[in-house]
């Protein structure tokens, strides 16, 4: 009867032990931040190109479920070498992240090729430079 007992016990030590670790929030969607520095003058020339490829390349990935979101935010730089622009891209997840051949797919689906997706997005250094990017999460309190 003892060892009943003990091992009620136990079981409900454990269990309140994993309600106590529960997290208070779930993990929510995952953003890419990229912090843009467009080029005196190429401001027009890289939102056409953002409303063209890129808008194109991120709704096909909408569509296919792999990110959820995006946009583009204009900045006030306080110095030379602050961004001007923000692009921002939403993920379901951070395993969403993991899905290399998904989204190599759609691109294929879209351009013909991997290297004509690559061509058609064409070299964009004359006109902006990436100064940094990262990832966040959004944290849903419970």
């Amino acid at each position: 009867m003892f060892k009943h007992i003990a091992a009620l016990s136990l079981s409900l030590a454990m269990a309140a032990g994993a309600v106590a670790d529960e997290k208070p929030y779930k993990e929510g969607p995952v953003t890419s931040v990229a912090w843009v520095r467009v080029k005196d003058g190429k401001m027009y020339e890289y939102i056409n190109y953002l409303k063209g490829n890129y808008a194109a390349q991120m709704e096909a990935f909408k569509k296919a479920g792999l990110v959820t979101g995006y946009k583009i935010y204009q900045v006030t730089p306080r110095r030379p070498e602050d961004p001007n622009l923000i692009l921002t891209v939403t993920y379901p997840n951070y395993a969403a992240l993991d899905h290399n051949a998904d989204f190599d797919a759609v691109s294929i689906k879209l351009n013909g090729s991997l290297k004509q997706a690559q061509e058609g997005y064409g070299s964009r250094e004359s006109i902006r430079v990436i100064l940094g990017s990262e990832l966040i999460q959004e944290l849903i309190p419970k």
